[in-house]
């Protein structure tokens, strides 16, 4: 969430920032009740200080009737204060978390993806002397991939992936969680970032339940009809490894010495997908449940951007790794995602079977819009306190992966190589998924 100062000072920029992400917002009101909240905090401290100094006075002599009566009212009415207080914080802050975070001078103003611009494209898009297939009809062809019993038995939008389709999975997961603990890559990605630390990735498996309390102060509550709640439990399924990394450090105050600190979840993550029907129903694209693997860092306010920075370098070296293409881009206001994101840079792979470019990875900058929720702070080594910045992204979407080394690796007899930075992941030499067309 935003600072109320700095709302107050920037009223300009958050209601510009809250049209170009299309959110509705009521400064008015907030102003309101943030004036009557520090009336009532004011008049609440005057009564304390009240009943205070007439405690004193009955250390000196015998209370009077008339002085019972007085402290029994004192006290009545700052009870009654603090339960209009407590109502009335709760109001102001259910607007304060309407408010989205603004968004970095660079990141571009339009309606939707059409608004996005494309920082830089890498690696040749393949060119096959055959028809190339698409990853349903390749993952069909070798029986690694079947999503007709999933709906039989699990519904729409479920699949179950078999042989080498499970082993290559685990083998993506293998090759992030050893990529981002080598000191060596780490200090390269870092040094081509211009960011000051190499510190590597601490490896998390997180739970795949997250209370609906922390999803909010997340900002990953909404739209919860997208989610997977569990109303018995007043709690949600994660639609990605951040939701349960991001407050790992809730209520905590980290000391400067220890930023960043820098985590790699892998999970399985839920979304109901409701603003998409009807799109990419077929295949593994858009799944109701799959695994991700997602990078979650915090770090001082100075490195935040630079951390993002950092961190898409990391995302292009893993995609580089396994001689995918892709492109580079900036996000603009209308498609940046939640209400928390100040600057969202995606990466899109080239999927031969749809001939285009898909998007497969995110990276967002928070600021201290989610640690102000969560009250993750750090101490300077100046004995000053604040709100570290964090940032979230992809390492990689699994079935997305899987559909992008299937596709762009296809050979003409119907086999698909497996990219060499995956070989020593998988069991017996496996480096070739299939051998002929039928």
């Amino acid at each position: 969430m935003l600072d109320i100062k700095f709302i107050k000072q920037n009223r300009a920029k958050v209601e510009q920032a809250a049209k170009n992400k299309n959110v509705k917002i009521n400064l008015e009101k907030l102003f309101e009740l943030d004036d009557r909240k520090k009336k009532l905090q004011t008049k609440i401290g005057e009564l304390r200080t009240e009943k205070n100094k007439l405690a004193d006075s009955f250390k000196e002599s015998k209370p009077t009737g008339e002085q019972i009566a007085q402290g029994k009212k004192i006290k009545n009415d700052i009870v009654s204060f603090e339960n209009e207080l407590e109502d009335l914080s709760r109001e102001y802050t259910e607007l304060l978390y309407q408010l989205p975070n603004i968004v970095s001078d660079d990141t571009p103003v339009g309606p939707d993806e059409t608004g996005n611009k494309i920082l830089r494209r890498i690696g040749e898009i393949p060119k096959f002397d055959f028809p190339p297939e698409d990853h349903v009809k390749l993952g069909r062809l070798h029986k690694i991939i079947d999503t007709e019993k999933s709906t039989a038995i699990s519904g729409l939008r479920f699949n179950y992936l078999f042989g080498e389709a499970a082993l290559l999975q685990f083998a993506l997961v293998q090759f992030v969680f050893e990529t981002l603990a080598d000191q060596k890559i780490i200090s390269q990605l870092a040094k081509k970032s211009g960011n000051p630390s190499a510190k590597t990735f601490i490896p998390v498996v997180p739970p795949v339940i997250a209370k609906a309390e922390i999803m909010k102060k997340m900002d990953r509550f909404d739209p919860v009809d997208d989610r997977y709640y569990l109303q018995q439990d007043d709690a949600l399924l994660v639609g990605s490894a951040e939701h349960t990394m991001g407050p790992l450090h809730l209520n905590e105050i980290i000391k400067e010495e220890d930023l960043p600190i820098r985590y790699i979840g892998y999970s399985t993550a839920f979304r109901r997908e409701a603003g998409s029907y009807g799109k990419d129903t077929t295949g593994i694209l858009r799944r109701h449940q799959f695994d991700k693997l997602e990078m979650e860092c915090f770090t001082m306010p100075q490195h935040g951007l630079l951390e993002q920075e950092f961190i898409v370098a990391a995302q292009e070296y893993l995609v580089s790794q396994l001689e995918i293409p892709y492109q580079v881009v900036l996000k603009c206001t209308g498609d940046i995602g939640g209400k928390a994101d100040y600057r969202a840079v995606d990466i899109e792979c080239y999927l031969p079977g749809q001939g285009k470019y898909r998007e497969t990875h995110t990276a967002d900058y928070m600021t201290d819009f989610q640690a102000r929720r969560l009250n993750t702070r750090y101490k300077a080594r100046d004995g000053h306190k604040s709100f570290v910045h964090m940032n979230d992204a992809t390492a990689f979407a699994i079935g997305r992966t899987l559909i992008a080394i299937m596709e762009n690796h296809q050979q003409a007899d119907g086999s698909i190589k497996i990219p060499q930075a995956l070989h020593k992941y998988l069991p017996g030499g496996l480096k070739v998924i299939g051998k002929k067309k039928k």
